[in-house]
């Protein structure tokens, strides 16, 4: 089957009121498969788990990449990935994207013309798992970048978390995936999950610049670590605030000092640690009246989440 969807240019700075909200479906048969196996003591088990599949990613006629996803949002995957590399422009105009399920091949056509032969040759592989790639001008997200001014509140921040945590997600279904949520306050708008953190990013990248959502007053929430990657696509996006419930890497703290970003981790019930931008935060929650996270909750793994 091929699906061709149809996109009009995007990038604006205006909210889009009605920009659609996401949540995860882990009830969508394509995401999940069972197996079977044994247990610790010899006993046969039968658990969920996601699948994974290949999507090859096309800009006009170039072939750009190849990337292992969940694939639920193909076209959201492409046009975050293309605008988290810089090779989509926030002004550019795309004519069409066609995503072929048979093939398993997006393609996203622009007005302007492109050649990223010589950027394709000198990519750097990051920390993500899967395919996470950056290139060779990673720092020019970086460089003379200015967030915008906004503020967290803690109570938005607990708010937050609990509704995260608590939520039906295909990590509680089937575990094995990581999570990135675009909140605005307390509240998930973009909750998108994939094999990978950077392809859950991405596809939350796709689906702001699809919908022109204003990112300036909105937070980042991701599950695995804050690693440099992470930063630098937050930052690329111009959201002012990252938080995870996991650990930091040195130079993804780095990096948001550099440019204060608010930088969050370990981010489980009561707790968590700032290490960047902590003037953002107001502390406004008072900490009697959080709950601790659940057992069922509560994601394995720890910093390596």
């Amino acid at each position: 089957m091929t699906k061709t969807v149809q996109i009009k240019a995007g990038g604006g700075l205006a909210q889009n009121k009605s920009a659609p909200k996401v949540m995860p479906d882990p009830t969508n048969p394509r995401l999940t498969e069972s197996v079977t196996g044994i247990d610790q003591t010899g006993a046969q088990v039968e658990i969920k788990v996601p699948v994974e599949r290949a999507l090859t990613l096309y800009l006009n006629a170039q072939e750009i990449v190849t990337m292992m996803t969940i694939n639920d949002y193909p076209e959201y995957l492409a046009l975050g990935y293309l605008l988290n590399q810089s090779m989509l422009k926030p002004d550019d105009v795309v004519t069409e994207v066609v995503y072929d399920d048979d093939l398993r091949v997006v393609v996203v056509y622009t007005e302007r013309g492109t050649n990223f032969e010589e950027k394709l040759k000198k990519k750097t592989l990051t920390s993500g798992c899967a395919q996470g790639t950056a290139f060779g001008d990673l720092m020019e997200a970086v460089e003379g970048a200015v967030l915008p001014k906004a503020e967290l509140r803690t109570s938005w921040l607990y708010r937050m978390t609990h509704a995260i945590n608590t939520a039906p997600s295909l990590y509680l279904e089937a575990g094995a995936i990581h999570g990135c949520v675009l909140c605005k306050e307390g509240e998930p708008i973009c909750y998108m999950e994939d094999v990978g953190r950077h392809n859950a990013v991405d596809k939350i990248a796709g689906w702001a610049w699809r919908h022109n959502v204003d990112v300036a007053d909105k937070i980042m929430y991701t599950t695995g670590r804050l690693t440099s990657e992470m930063v630098i696509k937050t930052v690329r996006m111009g959201i002012p605030i990252l938080v995870s419930r996991s650990g930091f890497t040195a130079w993804g703290v780095e990096l948001a000092r550099q440019v204060g970003l608010t930088l969050i981790g370990r981010t489980k019930g009561k707790r968590f640690i700032a290490l960047s931008g902590q003037e953002r935060i107001v502390f406004d929650q008072n900490l009697d009246f959080v709950a601790e996270e659940s057992a069922r909750h509560r994601r394995k793994g720890g910093d390596d989440d």
